[in-house]
């Protein structure tokens, strides 16, 4: 018994000796066609099971069986399959993959398949903004608001709202540093340019939501750019009716650079709008960024940013006809007095960077933000409304009948000062399947405000409103206020990839925490999504995300309306507003596929937000009023479809449709939609060009959103509100490429005239009575580019 149990023992060891001897190990790099790393490839030996995945680097490590002969496959999505065989499979060894597009080429003309999403970041090609028909001067955001959940009703804007919520729930980061903007801006003709540099920019991703913890505390969307980091000389200059600009990028040795420098004007097309004036805008942007390794695995990083916005306006008189075919009524004013804006703004960053092993980095960031705003204005104007009575006086002109007549004085002197410096530390490494990152912040901050404005009106010789005793003002608005606050924050996440049987899995999660001294309040967020891509059909791709987003008050969020005894409104500051919260749950995915040899990919995302602790605001054209006090909680629930292909063969196009529902309740009794809520967003962006001559290219932006709940000036939902026209435009572009560096353009802005509506004009008769007449946007207008690359 004894011999028997030895020799079976023995047996036993040997064979799995044995076993463990005919296992070899296969190694590679998988790379696309321009050399660069391929992550997620799936590398299969065929007709198995047994498989691996590539990661950020593009490795792969597979474990086989020794064998005379055996085939591995390898695929990605947007890529053609490449098949190797392995004659001898008896040792170890290394074997690296190029991969091509899944793609042809038409002349200059080329289309690859878009990304696999496997998280709520989607990757946004900045190219397409080259030759994009666009009334703002050519911006990030021009291209971001065609983007199913993201809606914008404003072309002169580069602002946005996603999945119902302000324009101040967006974070914006550029080299991983969060970028600010001007806070006095009331209108989109002051706005004047984007902070983020097209000409600079690599890599764009945008998250509608369920972003990961790395990214700070807002409560709707995150925008990482990546600016660039030149391997060689490269350079070029762009002219437009709209401005012009300019940009070199360089590499020597361990040196590299970037800089951009940017001017816009819309005096041409702001002359399209109803008011007949002198529009002055001068907007000016300087940028750079270097890098320099001074040291094996060192490098240093500078992003510096030089923005001066000066808007000037004399406006002399103004006519707008509006209302139904029935009740045809037309606003005339003539206007006296002027306005001068001036908004200056610095940023500076430094990074040290240290990547000890391939698979670790730490770096060190400091930087400062400083913003100088002024707006002044004393514009005076006398009005009528009239109301056409559809017939004709004697002498052939529109008979009218006088419906109010009124002056007003408008009077504004504001001064804004802001200082935000920020240090930190962030890192990352990878061990095996997993990527840990994480992060801390200390922003400091301090903010001057001084507001002194104020509006007289007076309706047929009387002065709104009546007073007893002396001329009362219509309305004033006074501040002098100080904030200096710090701000700390923290953050911790995990990325690990894993597959089974069924498929690939990443799963990420993270927490968050942030701490004000200004109102006290720690706020702790956690954040989670899972990405899988089943082995059945590795086309399909399915994401869920879930996570608490707050978003602690910035400086306009804590300004709260008072009165003193004489009547006059002012501004204090609320030290006691927490954070609004928004918890995220999101379930989505995306199916890529052929059809008549054209590569198209679907993509649906199911959404609902529960708002909590909501700081309610009113929307005058692209201006915040917030309520200043947590009154409000509410939700924002839809879905979000895309549909992105080569609609022309050869070029990349979309269409996204949204519909959504933003609810709000206001003080436990008012009911009302959230400010940016249209109910549905219809955008389009289309690529084509001449059968036969692709020289001659074609790009199209369209926009279809739904209508906007609005309120009377200085005051809220509580009393009443209604909903603008739906936000209707086309915007239509056309160039022609001549040798290789050149491109002539024409553009057809507003192709169908339409006359959409950024605000309203709230005019008062004797009686108080108020009527709301409409400040329409831009209409057609013709524009002229040149771009040369060098």
């Amino acid at each position: 018994m004894k011999l028997r149990a030895l020799v079976a023992l023995v047996f036993i060891l040997l064979s799995v000796t044995g076993f463990g001897q005919n296992r070899i190990k296969i190694t590679g790099n998988v790379r696309d066609a321009e050399g660069n790393p391929l992550e997620l490839a799936v590398v299969q030996v065929k007709n198995t099971m047994t498989g691996a995945i590539t990661n950020e680097k593009g490795f792969y490590t597979l474990s086989v069986s020794a064998s005379d002969s055996l085939t591995l496959v390898f695929s990605c999505l947007g890529f053609n399959k490449a098949e190797r065989i392995i004659p001898s499979a008896q040792t170890d060894m290394r074997l690296n993959v190029q991969m091509n597009h899944a793609s042809f080429s038409l002349g200059d003309i080329s289309i690859t398949a878009a990304r696999r999403q496997i998280n709520t970041l989607e990757y946004i090609d900045a190219n397409k903004i080259r030759l994009l028909p666009d009334p703002a001067g050519g911006s990030i955001e021009s291209l971001v608001v065609t983007h199913a959940g993201v809606s914008s009703s404003n072309e002169l804007s580069s602002q946005y709202s996603v999945r119902g919520g302000s324009y101040d729930e967006n974070i914006v980061y550029v080299n991983g540093l969060e970028v600010f903007r001007p806070l006095l801006i009331r209108s989109g003709q002051q706005e004047g340019l984007s902070f983020v540099n097209p000409d600079l920019t690599e890599a764009v991703n945008f998250s509608a939501g369920g972003f990961e913890a790395r990214y700070g505390d807002k409560m709707s969307s995150v925008l990482d750019i990546t600016y660039k980091k030149p391997e060689k000389w490269e350079g070029s200059v762009s002219g437009s009716l709209l401005g012009a600009s300019a940009y070199t990028g360089s590499a020597t040795g361990k040196f590299t650079q970037v800089s951009g420098l940017r001017y816009k004007t819309g005096r041409s097309l702001l002359k399209t709008m109803d008011t007949n004036a002198e529009y002055n805008p001068n907007f000016i942007d300087l940028q750079t960024y270097m890098t320099y390794e001074f040291a094996p695995k060192w490098e240093v990083n500078f992003l510096g940013n030089l923005s001066a916005n000066h808007f000037n306006f004399t406006p002399h008189s103004r006519e707008t006809t509006f209302g139904t075919t029935k009740n045809i009524q037309n606003f005339k004013v003539y206007f006296e007095g002027k306005e001068r804006d001036k908004f200056q703004t610095l940023f500076g960053a430094l990074t040290l960077k240290h990547n000890p092993t391939e698979n670790t980095e730490a770096g060190l960031q400091a930087s400062a933000f400083n913003s100088r705003e002024e707006e002044s204005y004393d514009i005076s104007g006398t009005y009528w409304l009239n109301r056409n009575n559809d017939q004709q006086t004697p002498d052939g002109a529109d008979d009218m009948s006088p419906l109010s007549v009124g002056h007003y004085h408008e009077h504004a002197r504001n001064r804004l000062q802001a200082s935000v410096i920020n240090v930190g530390h962030y890192g990352w490494t990878r061990i095996k399947s997993n990527t840990v990152k994480w992060g801390a912040t200390a922003q400091f901050e301090n903010i001057n405000d001084r507001i002194s404005e104020w509006e007289k009106r007076d309706s047929a010789g009387y002065s709104m409103p009546h007073a007893q005793e002396g001329v009362a003002v219509f309305s004033n608005l006074y501040s002098t206020n100080e904030l200096r606050s710090t701000r700390m924050s923290a953050y911790i996440q995990d990325i690990f990839k894993f597959r089974t049987p069924q498929g690939l899995f990443t799963l990420t999660g993270g927490i968050r925490g942030s701490y004000w001294t200004y109102n006290r309040e720690f706020i702790f967020s956690p954040r989670a999504s899972v990405g899988f891509i089943p082995n059945f059909n590795q086309d399909l791709t399915f994401r869920l995300a879930t996570g608490v987003y707050y978003q602690p008050p910035f400086y306009k969020e804590l300004r709260v309306i008072t009165k003193d005894k004489e009547g006059n409104d002012l501004i204090r500051l609320n030290d006691a507003l927490q954070s609004q919260r928004s918890i995220h749950f999101i379930l989505g995915g995306d199916y890529a596929f052929k059809a008549v040899e054209r590569n198209f990919k679907f993509t649906a995302e199911l959404y609902y937000k529960k708002l909590d602790d909501l700081n309610p605001y009113t929307v005058d054209n692209v201006k915040i009023r917030y309520y200043g006090e947590n009154c409000a909680k509410g939700y924002a629930m839809g879905i979000d479809l895309k549909f992105f292909g080569e609609f022309v063969p050869g070029t990349d196009s979309w269409i996204s449709l949204s519909f959504m529902k933003a609810q709000q309740t206001i003080h436990e009794t008012t009911k009302a939609p959230l400010p940016n809520n249209p109910g549905y967003n219809l955008s389009l962006f289309f690529q084509d060009y001449f059968p036969g001559y692709q020289r001659v290219k074609l790009n199209l932006r369209g926009i279809l959103s739904g209508r906007l709940p609005v309120t009377a000036p200085r005051t809220g939902y509580e009393e009443r509100y209604f909903q603008t026209s739906p936000y209707r435009r086309i915007d239509l572009g056309m160039s022609y490429q001549h040798f290789k560096n050149i491109w002539f353009g024409v553009d057809i802005f507003n192709l169908f005239d339409i006359k959409n509506t950024s605000s309203y004009y709230w005019i008062s008769d004797a009686n108080n009575q108020s009527a709301a007449v409409p400040n329409y946007l831009t209409g057609r207008q013709l524009n002229f580019r040149l771009i040369v690359d060098f």
